[in-house]
């Protein structure tokens, strides 16, 4: 069971996000809108990596995680998880009681996308998973859970047994703010678990940073008063550095 601790988007942001027109398979049969980002470069295939969208949905930011890493040789897919059974706010709500439970058809729906990935002719089948807040909270549990040759869970919430929640997990990079009040505990019980696991892992917590480093809002905006979210270029730059050195070892080398 995990803590509630992140605090819903407000809908008007949801239901705002733009998406591109690519559908891929989700759970059950159905689909999900989807953002592709691949490398401009180099004849392929390459490593996969599944983008995992904060609260606030599949908007700039999280294109531009994924422009990032297609940028660093790996084809991205950010799922648009609202969207799987319709969007609006019973599927938001869906969304955040599965990540406050741990349990939920969000999560395969999440396995379908990483099956997609690695199935495409310019993967290389060994597929990689990052995401923020609400997202990093989900990639860390596909992570334990399903195929993923290494996870970077950035600011999200870590189950209260992880022992039992976390056990096969893969390698693991994972960033957090020191000035997120609803995070405390959490990092250390990560490096905790990672370490009793015996898996490599790095786990890092930054003291000027606090919730939502990687991400860029409006200053008046809801999370920028809330727990001291918002940007922290230093913070996030020095993070982005680790995730690809990380990704480097784990989804090209062993290749």
């Amino acid at each position: 069971m995990l803590p509630r601790s992140c605090p819903p988007a407000p809908a008007e942001i949801i239901e705002g996000v733009d998406v591109p027109d690519l559908h891929i398979p989700a759970s059950a049969g159905s689909h999900q809108s989807a953002y592709l980002a691949v490398p401009a470069v180099g004849d392929g295939p390459f490593p996969g990596v599944v983008v995992l969208q904060d609260a606030f949905g599949v908007g700039e930011n999280i294109k531009d995680h994924a422009d990032r890493l297609a940028a660093a040789g790996y084809v991205a897919v950010a799922p648009a998880i609202y969207t799987a059974r319709g969007g609006g706010p019973k599927c938001v709500a869906a969304t955040l009681k599965a990540m406050n439970s741990g349990e939920g058809p969000v999560f395969d729906d999440i396995e379908a996308a990483r099956g997609w990935l690695a199935a495409r002719e310019d993967c290389t089948g060994r597929v990689g998973i990052i995401g923020f807040c609400q997202g990093g909270t989900f990639a860390l549990l596909s992570a334990a859970r399903h195929d993923y040759a290494a996870a970077a869970p950035n600011y999200g919430m870590v189950p209260e047994d992880p022992a039992a929640d976390l056990a096969g997990i893969c390698p693991v990079v994972a960033s957090f703010g020191g000035r997120d009040t609803m995070l405390r505990g959490h990092p250390e019980r990560l490096e905790a678990a990672l370490s009793g696991f015996g898996v490599d892992h790095d786990v890092k917590t930054y003291p000027e940073a606090g919730h939502s480093f990687f991400e860029h809002f409006p200053a008046n905006g809801l999370l920028v008063r809330f727990a001291g979210a918002g940007f922290h270029r230093p913070s996030a730059e020095d993070a982005w550095g680790r995730i690809l050195r990380f990704f480097a070892t784990h989804l090209e080398d062993a290749a």
